[in-house]
Protein backbone atom coordinates (compact mmCIF):
# COMPACT_ATOMS: atom_id res chain seq x y z
CA UNK A 1 0.00 0.00 0.00
CA UNK A 2 1.57 3.75 -1.05
CA UNK A 3 1.88 6.43 1.00
CA UNK A 4 0.89 10.06 0.40
CA UNK A 5 2.23 11.58 3.05
CA UNK A 6 4.75 13.50 0.82
CA UNK A 7 1.76 14.73 -1.42
CA UNK A 8 -0.18 16.70 1.76
CA UNK A 9 1.54 20.14 1.30
CA UNK A 10 0.07 20.45 -2.40
CA UNK A 11 -3.10 18.74 -1.31
CA UNK A 12 -3.72 20.95 1.17
CA UNK A 13 -3.37 24.14 -0.72
CA UNK A 14 -6.38 22.94 -3.21
CA UNK A 15 -8.37 23.17 0.09
CA UNK A 16 -10.40 26.20 -0.32
CA UNK A 17 -10.48 28.73 2.95
CA UNK A 18 -13.80 29.19 4.74
CA UNK A 19 -13.97 32.36 3.68
CA UNK A 20 -13.72 31.26 0.23
CA UNK A 21 -16.24 28.75 1.03
CA UNK A 22 -18.97 31.17 2.17
CA UNK A 23 -18.72 33.87 -0.25
CA UNK A 24 -19.08 30.87 -3.06
CA UNK A 25 -22.04 29.74 -1.27
CA UNK A 26 -23.44 33.26 -1.52
CA UNK A 27 -22.87 33.35 -5.12
CA UNK A 28 -25.15 30.46 -5.74
CA UNK A 29 -27.78 30.24 -3.83
CA UNK A 30 -29.59 27.08 -3.89
CA UNK A 31 -33.20 28.08 -5.75
CA UNK A 32 -33.39 31.45 -7.12
CA UNK A 33 -30.48 30.90 -9.55
CA UNK A 34 -30.96 27.41 -10.88
CA UNK A 35 -30.51 24.84 -8.42
CA UNK A 36 -32.63 22.83 -6.20
CA UNK A 37 -32.62 20.32 -3.67
CA UNK A 38 -33.28 16.72 -4.31
CA UNK A 39 -33.57 15.04 -1.48
CA UNK A 40 -30.25 14.68 -0.25
CA UNK A 41 -28.65 15.94 -3.10
CA UNK A 42 -27.83 19.14 -4.96
CA UNK A 43 -28.99 19.33 -9.13
CA UNK A 44 -27.34 21.92 -11.00
CA UNK A 45 -29.91 23.62 -14.17
CA UNK A 46 -27.77 24.92 -16.38
CA UNK A 47 -29.98 26.53 -19.26
CA UNK A 48 -30.53 29.91 -21.40
CA UNK A 49 -32.12 31.35 -18.37
CA UNK A 50 -29.14 31.09 -16.07
CA UNK A 51 -26.32 33.80 -17.93
CA UNK A 52 -22.28 33.59 -17.11
CA UNK A 53 -21.66 35.03 -13.61
CA UNK A 54 -24.13 32.85 -12.34
CA UNK A 55 -22.68 29.39 -13.49
CA UNK A 56 -20.41 27.57 -11.72
CA UNK A 57 -17.04 28.64 -12.66
CA UNK A 58 -14.84 25.44 -13.28
CA UNK A 59 -12.12 26.26 -10.96
CA UNK A 60 -14.60 26.27 -8.02
CA UNK A 61 -15.83 22.54 -9.25
CA UNK A 62 -12.06 21.99 -9.19
CA UNK A 63 -11.63 23.46 -5.92
CA UNK A 64 -13.88 21.55 -4.48
CA UNK A 65 -13.49 18.10 -5.62
CA UNK A 66 -9.58 18.64 -4.84
CA UNK A 67 -10.57 19.53 -1.44
CA UNK A 68 -12.86 16.09 -1.31
CA UNK A 69 -9.63 14.26 -2.43
CA UNK A 70 -7.32 15.92 -0.25
CA UNK A 71 -9.36 15.40 2.64
CA UNK A 72 -9.76 11.96 1.92
CA UNK A 73 -5.66 11.41 1.43
CA UNK A 74 -4.92 12.99 4.30
CA UNK A 75 -7.15 10.55 6.68
CA UNK A 76 -5.94 7.78 5.08
CA UNK A 77 -2.41 8.33 5.19
CA UNK A 78 -2.78 9.88 9.13
CA UNK A 79 -2.53 6.21 10.30
CA UNK A 80 0.83 5.13 8.29
CA UNK A 81 2.17 8.60 9.93
CA UNK A 82 1.40 7.80 13.60
CA UNK A 83 2.99 3.77 12.78
CA UNK A 84 6.42 5.65 11.52
CA UNK A 85 6.24 8.09 14.40
CA UNK A 86 5.55 5.23 16.92
CA UNK A 87 8.70 3.25 15.32
CA UNK A 88 10.66 6.50 15.51
CA UNK A 89 10.04 6.48 18.96
CA UNK A 90 10.68 2.69 20.12
CA UNK A 91 14.26 3.23 17.72
CA UNK A 92 14.87 6.09 19.92
CA UNK A 93 14.06 4.49 23.21
CA UNK A 94 16.47 1.28 22.20
CA UNK A 95 19.20 3.34 21.29
CA UNK A 96 18.82 5.59 24.76
CA UNK A 97 18.87 2.42 26.92
CA UNK A 98 21.72 1.12 25.09
CA UNK A 99 23.68 4.18 25.19
CA UNK A 100 22.95 4.71 28.86
CA UNK A 101 24.24 0.96 29.45
CA UNK A 102 27.45 1.92 27.67
CA UNK A 103 28.06 4.78 29.53
CA UNK A 104 27.44 3.09 33.03
CA UNK A 105 29.78 0.17 32.40
CA UNK A 106 32.37 2.66 30.51
CA UNK A 107 32.04 4.91 34.02
CA UNK A 108 32.68 1.98 36.08
CA UNK A 109 35.81 1.41 34.09
CA UNK A 110 36.85 4.50 34.59
CA UNK A 111 36.39 4.59 38.55
CA UNK A 112 38.02 1.69 39.07
CA UNK A 113 41.47 2.56 36.65
CA UNK A 114 41.62 6.02 36.68
CA UNK A 115 45.67 5.90 35.88
CA UNK A 116 44.97 4.89 32.62
CA UNK A 117 42.70 7.65 31.55
CA UNK A 118 45.36 10.04 30.28
CA UNK A 119 46.10 6.75 27.61
CA UNK A 120 42.20 6.46 27.12
CA UNK A 121 42.22 10.76 26.02
CA UNK A 122 45.38 9.84 23.67
CA UNK A 123 43.84 6.73 22.11
CA UNK A 124 40.56 8.87 20.84
CA UNK A 125 42.29 11.30 19.20
CA UNK A 126 44.53 9.30 17.30
CA UNK A 127 42.00 6.99 16.29
CA UNK A 128 40.61 10.48 15.23
CA UNK A 129 43.48 11.98 13.78
CA UNK A 130 43.80 9.75 11.20
CA UNK A 131 40.81 11.48 9.01
CA UNK A 132 42.40 13.09 5.90
CA UNK A 133 40.95 15.72 4.37
CA UNK A 134 41.53 15.44 1.02
CA UNK A 135 41.02 11.75 0.54
CA UNK A 136 38.02 12.00 2.97
CA UNK A 137 39.31 9.11 4.48
CA UNK A 138 40.23 7.62 8.07
CA UNK A 139 39.23 9.18 10.89
CA UNK A 140 37.32 7.86 14.34
CA UNK A 141 36.52 4.18 13.00
CA UNK A 142 38.24 2.20 15.21
CA UNK A 143 41.05 1.15 13.02
CA UNK A 144 43.33 1.67 16.02
CA UNK A 145 42.21 -1.57 17.28
CA UNK A 146 44.69 -3.64 14.53
CA UNK A 147 47.83 -4.79 15.24
CA UNK A 148 49.88 -2.76 13.06
CA UNK A 149 48.48 0.15 13.69
CA UNK A 150 47.82 0.18 17.48
CA UNK A 151 51.87 -0.62 17.67
CA UNK A 152 52.92 2.28 15.55
CA UNK A 153 55.28 4.97 17.52
CA UNK A 154 52.44 7.41 17.50
CA UNK A 155 50.34 4.58 19.73
CA UNK A 156 52.96 3.46 22.24
CA UNK A 157 51.96 3.07 26.00
CA UNK A 158 47.99 2.64 24.90
CA UNK A 159 47.87 -1.29 24.21
CA UNK A 160 46.88 -1.20 27.85
CA UNK A 161 43.42 1.34 27.43
CA UNK A 162 42.49 -0.61 24.48
CA UNK A 163 42.55 -4.00 26.57
CA UNK A 164 40.51 -2.51 28.81
CA UNK A 165 38.20 -1.69 26.44
CA UNK A 166 38.10 -4.55 24.74
CA UNK A 167 37.47 -6.35 28.17
CA UNK A 168 34.57 -3.32 28.56
CA UNK A 169 32.95 -4.66 25.13
CA UNK A 170 32.71 -8.15 26.21
CA UNK A 171 30.21 -6.52 29.11
CA UNK A 172 28.58 -4.34 26.66
CA UNK A 173 27.54 -6.96 24.14
CA UNK A 174 26.87 -9.73 26.57
CA UNK A 175 23.47 -7.98 26.83
CA UNK A 176 23.10 -5.72 24.12
CA UNK A 177 19.75 -6.64 21.79
CA UNK A 178 20.68 -4.44 19.04
CA UNK A 179 23.96 -6.40 17.95
CA UNK A 180 27.73 -5.17 19.08
CA UNK A 181 28.76 -1.91 20.00
CA UNK A 182 31.19 -0.92 17.19
CA UNK A 183 34.48 -0.16 18.51
CA UNK A 184 34.41 2.98 16.83
CA UNK A 185 31.50 4.27 19.04
CA UNK A 186 32.85 2.78 21.87
CA UNK A 187 36.66 4.48 21.94
CA UNK A 188 34.98 7.50 21.35
CA UNK A 189 32.48 6.84 23.87
CA UNK A 190 35.23 6.13 26.89
CA UNK A 191 36.82 9.08 26.07
CA UNK A 192 33.94 10.97 27.26
CA UNK A 193 33.38 9.22 30.17
CA UNK A 194 37.25 9.88 31.19
CA UNK A 195 36.70 13.63 30.38
CA UNK A 196 33.50 13.10 32.40
CA UNK A 197 35.08 11.40 35.39
CA UNK A 198 38.20 14.48 35.84
CA UNK A 199 35.44 16.99 35.60
CA UNK A 200 33.57 15.11 38.67
CA UNK A 201 37.14 14.26 40.04
CA UNK A 202 38.11 17.90 39.97
CA UNK A 203 34.52 19.15 41.58
CA UNK A 204 35.16 16.56 44.01
CA UNK A 205 38.40 18.13 45.30
CA UNK A 206 37.58 21.60 44.90
CA UNK A 207 35.02 20.21 47.77
CA UNK A 208 37.64 18.84 50.31
CA UNK A 209 37.72 15.41 49.08
CA UNK A 210 33.88 15.51 50.03
CA UNK A 211 32.16 12.96 47.47
CA UNK A 212 28.49 13.81 47.93
CA UNK A 213 29.55 17.71 47.54
CA UNK A 214 31.66 17.33 44.76
CA UNK A 215 29.02 15.35 42.59
CA UNK A 216 26.40 18.29 43.82
CA UNK A 217 28.89 21.13 42.98
CA UNK A 218 29.30 19.19 39.62
CA UNK A 219 25.78 18.21 38.77
CA UNK A 220 24.77 22.48 39.38
CA UNK A 221 27.84 23.97 37.65
CA UNK A 222 29.11 21.14 35.47
CA UNK A 223 28.71 21.30 31.42
CA UNK A 224 26.87 17.87 31.40
CA UNK A 225 23.98 19.38 28.93
CA UNK A 226 26.87 20.37 26.55
CA UNK A 227 27.09 16.47 25.34
CA UNK A 228 23.77 16.63 23.90
CA UNK A 229 25.45 16.97 20.18
CA UNK A 230 28.33 14.43 20.46
CA UNK A 231 25.62 12.10 22.28
CA UNK A 232 23.32 12.43 19.06
CA UNK A 233 26.74 11.16 17.12
CA UNK A 234 26.18 7.24 17.60
CA UNK A 235 26.22 4.38 14.80
CA UNK A 236 29.93 4.87 13.43
CA UNK A 237 31.09 2.07 11.44
CA UNK A 238 34.43 0.35 11.82
CA UNK A 239 37.23 0.21 9.22
CA UNK A 240 38.16 -3.09 8.32
CA UNK A 241 41.84 -2.22 7.58
CA UNK A 242 44.25 0.05 9.11
CA UNK A 243 44.49 3.84 8.64
CA UNK A 244 47.43 4.58 6.28
CA UNK A 245 50.64 5.81 8.48
CA UNK A 246 51.80 8.80 8.87
CA UNK A 247 49.09 10.72 9.87
CA UNK A 248 49.52 11.27 13.33
CA UNK A 249 52.04 12.65 15.17
CA UNK A 250 54.52 11.70 18.45
CA UNK A 251 52.45 13.83 20.38
CA UNK A 252 55.39 13.49 23.25
CA UNK A 253 58.02 14.67 19.97
CA UNK A 254 56.33 16.97 18.52
CA UNK A 255 57.12 20.74 18.00
CA UNK A 256 54.24 22.96 18.69
CA UNK A 257 54.17 24.15 14.63
CA UNK A 258 54.21 20.02 13.93
CA UNK A 259 50.96 20.06 16.41
CA UNK A 260 49.52 23.11 14.56
CA UNK A 261 49.65 21.90 11.52
CA UNK A 262 48.21 18.77 12.34
CA UNK A 263 45.04 20.45 13.79
CA UNK A 264 44.99 22.59 11.08
CA UNK A 265 45.00 19.80 8.78
CA UNK A 266 41.41 18.23 9.92
CA UNK A 267 40.10 21.79 10.46
CA UNK A 268 40.96 23.11 13.87
CA UNK A 269 43.46 25.46 15.19
CA UNK A 270 45.33 27.15 17.96
CA UNK A 271 42.51 27.46 20.03
CA UNK A 272 41.64 23.92 19.75
CA UNK A 273 45.13 22.21 20.36
CA UNK A 274 45.15 24.57 23.62
CA UNK A 275 41.63 22.65 24.99
CA UNK A 276 43.09 19.57 23.83
CA UNK A 277 46.09 19.65 25.93
CA UNK A 278 44.89 16.60 28.15
CA UNK A 279 44.99 14.27 25.25
CA UNK A 280 48.59 15.00 24.13
CA UNK A 281 49.86 12.88 26.21
CA UNK A 282 50.16 11.70 30.45
CA UNK A 283 51.72 15.18 31.73
CA UNK A 284 49.10 17.50 30.86
CA UNK A 285 50.87 20.54 32.66
CA UNK A 286 54.28 19.74 30.90
CA UNK A 287 52.31 19.79 27.41
CA UNK A 288 50.49 23.22 28.67
CA UNK A 289 54.58 24.93 29.38
CA UNK A 290 55.37 23.48 25.78
CA UNK A 291 52.09 24.95 23.90
CA UNK A 292 52.95 28.20 25.94
CA UNK A 293 55.97 28.71 24.05
CA UNK A 294 54.04 29.63 20.63
CA UNK A 295 52.52 33.37 20.73
CA UNK A 296 49.29 32.01 18.93
CA UNK A 297 48.42 28.98 21.24
CA UNK A 298 49.57 30.79 24.52
CA UNK A 299 46.70 33.20 25.24
CA UNK A 300 43.82 30.07 24.86
CA UNK A 301 46.67 28.32 27.28
CA UNK A 302 46.28 31.15 29.81
CA UNK A 303 42.71 31.15 29.42
CA UNK A 304 41.68 27.80 30.07
CA UNK A 305 44.20 27.61 33.00
CA UNK A 306 41.87 30.54 34.65
CA UNK A 307 38.65 28.66 33.71
CA UNK A 308 39.80 25.43 35.94
CA UNK A 309 40.36 27.63 38.28
CA UNK A 310 36.85 29.16 38.80
CA UNK A 311 34.03 27.02 40.24
CA UNK A 312 32.17 26.55 36.61
CA UNK A 313 34.98 26.05 34.41
CA UNK A 314 32.58 27.00 31.84
CA UNK A 315 34.86 28.16 28.98
CA UNK A 316 37.34 25.40 29.67
CA UNK A 317 34.46 22.73 29.31
CA UNK A 318 32.49 23.94 26.90
CA UNK A 319 35.07 24.43 24.36
CA UNK A 320 36.12 21.09 25.56
CA UNK A 321 33.28 19.12 24.57
CA UNK A 322 32.91 21.11 21.29
CA UNK A 323 36.09 20.16 20.52
CA UNK A 324 36.17 16.16 21.25
CA UNK A 325 32.34 16.50 19.35
CA UNK A 326 33.98 17.28 16.23
CA UNK A 327 36.89 15.50 16.35
CA UNK A 328 34.68 12.21 17.05
CA UNK A 329 32.73 13.17 13.92
CA UNK A 330 35.35 13.59 11.22
CA UNK A 331 34.76 11.90 8.10
CA UNK A 332 32.07 9.61 9.47
CA UNK A 333 28.45 8.53 8.28
CA UNK A 334 26.63 8.04 11.01
CA UNK A 335 23.82 5.23 10.92
CA UNK A 336 20.66 6.42 13.20
CA UNK A 337 19.33 3.42 13.15
CA UNK A 338 22.65 1.20 14.49
CA UNK A 339 21.46 -0.83 17.88
CA UNK A 340 18.01 -0.82 17.31
CA UNK A 341 15.74 -4.30 16.85
CA UNK A 342 11.80 -5.69 15.89
CA UNK A 343 10.22 -5.26 19.73
CA UNK A 344 9.12 -8.59 21.20
CA UNK A 345 5.44 -9.37 20.08
CA UNK A 346 2.56 -9.90 22.49
CA UNK A 347 0.54 -12.52 21.41
CA UNK A 348 -2.85 -11.36 22.90
CA UNK A 349 -4.50 -14.74 22.75
CA UNK A 350 -2.37 -15.68 25.77
CA UNK A 351 -2.90 -12.46 27.62
CA UNK A 352 -4.66 -13.51 30.88
CA UNK A 353 -7.61 -10.94 32.05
Amino acid sequence: MVSFASTLPSLVSLVPSPSSISINASRYPLRSHGMESCEGMICCKFGPDLNNDDRFRRRDILQTIGAAVGMDLIARSSSFIEVANAADLIQRKQRSDFQSKIKLTLYDAMKANPDIIPSILTLALNDAMTYDKATKSGGPNGSIRFSSEISRPENNGLAAAFNLLEETKKVIDSDSKGGPISYADLIQFAAQSAVKSTFLASAISKCGGNVEKGTLLYSAYGSNGQWGQFDRIFGRSDAQEPDPEGRVPQWDKASVQEMKDKFKAVGLGPRQLAVMSAFLGPDQAATEALLASDPEVLPWVQKYQRSRETVSRTDYEVDLITTITKLSSLGQLIDYEAYTYPPKRIDVTKLKL
